[in-house]
């Protein structure tokens, strides 16, 4: 991967740096006020020990388990367990079957149970054993088994806050439902019609609302899957000119602190969606590349792939990190990429996750690594992974192996 010409930040548009740093902020604690150094102005002078203490024993800590990647390869019918510092040769370091061209796969760690999304139902894996021990159908069960993009069956999957409730976007290829269901009997409970081709689905935090990101209706759908109401909210930034062929389409989004949706939009635009109002307002981005995944560390940082100059985005594929302060660097690269995730190694650090299995032309079977403090004082230490299968969606676990 090659830096470009160098790395662009935000500083040659203040103004635009404020925007966008307020926007990230949003909902975000504010860090506590540093004490005054000893011997500053109007501070008293501190008296001299007459002994060294004697430091109290630390209290031991057990240590986070590492954290692997679950990626649905979309080509197979398989998971992938990953294991991101592998890079001798593929990272996968186990698959499990779990129906033909799996989408998405979301993780509840209190059953540790993972549920993906593919064309012939709702997978239930136990990470524990690695094997999957249901398959949910859903309410619009698909009449054949396809792959690819446009297939029809599962897309965006989300679990509740509580692991009590599965939220899947099901495709009949004219109409698109969010279907409930219970997490343990797999009985849908609620089903709701949306918009076309939701990408992604995501859960507020209280559980209360599910939010699909319509990729073929320019809209996002509020849900309340417990009254069975549904209403759209547009987000078309640059129109609707087009339609169903054009690129200035709604892709991937994340939950802000606040509760906002944040979706990225051609390089261009970042739009913040507030699901209560069915505002929409947009601050600008420097990528200028036709934007699919985006992830959001703890700290507020957004990593969105770019996969180049399609639609009015005129720039090549690119990896837009975009730090709290507003700090937004791109980072070229050769590679496209579907989605991203956040991943802390080993080392403590915080890693974007980009998954090569671009739905359009150049997919390529592998993700992409990159430390994201380093990105963001413009150094490029990516690194590539072997992931076959085309990978779609990744997600972090903990392994709860030795």
């Amino acid at each position: 991967m090659t830096l470009p010409r160098p790395a662009r930040r935000r500083a040659r548009a203040a103004g635009a740096v404020v925007s966008v740093a307020t926007l990230l902020a949003l909902g975000a604690c504010a860090a506590p006020e540093a004490p005054a150094a000893a011997g500053g102005p109007g501070t008293p002078a501190a008296p001299t020990p007459t002994s060294t203490p004697t430091p109290s024993p630390s209290p031991s800590r057990k240590p986070e388990p590492p954290q692997l990647l679950l990626v649905t390869q979309a080509a197979r019918d398989t998971l992938a367990v990953v294991d991101p510092t592998d890079r001798r040769g593929s990272a996968v370091v186990d698959e499990i079957a779990v129906g033909a061209a799996p989408w998405d796969v979301a993780v509840d760690e209190g059953s540790r149970r993972a549920y993906v999304s593919t064309a012939e139902g709702i997978a239930v894996v136990d990470l524990g054993t690695r094997e999957r021990t249901d398959l949910f159908p859903y309410a619009h069960q698909p009449d054949r088994v396809a792959f690819g993009e446009y297939r029809r069956g599962g897309l965006g999957l989300a679990v509740s806050p509580d692991g009590g409730r599965v939220h899947v976007a099901v495709s009949t290829g004219d109409a698109t439902f969010l279907e409930t269901l219970d997490a343990d009997s797999g009985e849908v409970v609620s089903s709701v019609p949306v918009g076309l081709r939701p990408f992604d689905v995501l859960v507020s935090d209280d559980g209360d609302e599910v939010y699909t990101v319509d990729h073929d209706g320019f809209t996002v759908t509020v849900v309340d899957p417990e009254r069975e109401r549904a209403r759209a909210i547009e987000v078309a930034p640059f129109g609707r000119e087009g339609g169903l062929a054009s690129f200035e389409k709604p892709h991937y989004a994340v939950l802000d602190d606040a509760g906002d949706l944040l979706l990225p939009y051609q390089g261009r635009l970042l739009a913040r969606v507030d699901p209560a109002t069915g505002v929409v307002t947009t601050t600008e981005l420097t990528a200028d590349s036709h934007q699919h995944g985006v992830a959001r560390a703890d700290d507020g940082t957004l990593v969105i792939a770019g996969n180049g100059p399609f639609g009015n985005a005129g720039s090549g594929p690119s990896i837009e990190v975009v730090g709290p302060d507003g700090t937004d660097v791109v980072l070229a690269t050769d590679r496209r990429h579907e989605t991203v995730a956040v991943w802390r190694g080993r080392d403590g650090e915080t890693y974007g996750v980009l998954a090569g299995g671009y739905t359009q032309q150049e997919a390529w079977d592998g993700a992409t690594v990159i430390p994201l403090d380093a990105a963001l004082d413009g150094a490029d230490e990516s690194y590539e992974i072997t992931i076959p299968g085309r990978p779609q969606a990744v997600v972090p676990v903990k392994e709860d192996r030795p």
